[in-house]
């Protein structure tokens, strides 16, 4: 879904980490929020821009891990979004949250 959108939107540029940040993001809501759904969500908050979400039904937020570990295989799924990604967050509904992540092309 996100590579199609981004073809469609001239993004083409973003598909690589754009798929690899939706990637992560879905796979710590299904990680963590332990529930039987999710939504995608993909917007075009500018005509360089695009934004990447994950809604779920938990409000635990999310936190990027400090640690240094290496070696761990797992949990290093946030730290890939903020390297990839302009900004990124946390949006708390009364019934859930949505990690939304948001990247850029450069200005030409």
């Amino acid at each position: 879904m996100v590579r199609t959108t981004l073809t469609v939107w001239g993004l083409e540029s973003l598909t690589a980490d754009a798929t690899l940040v939706i990637t992560e993001l879905v796979a710590n809501a299904v990680d963590h929020s332990r529930l039987p759904s999710i939504r995608v969500i993909v917007s075009r908050p500018s005509a360089n821009a695009v934004r990447v979400g994950v809604v779920d039904r938990s409000r635990t937020v999310p936190t990027l891990r400090a640690d240094s570990d290496g070696d761990r295989l797992r949990g290093r799924g946030l730290v890939l979004v903020d390297a990839l990604t302009q900004e990124w967050g946390t949006e708390l509904y009364r019934w859930g949250k949505q990690v939304w992540a948001e990247l850029r092309e450069d200005e030409a």
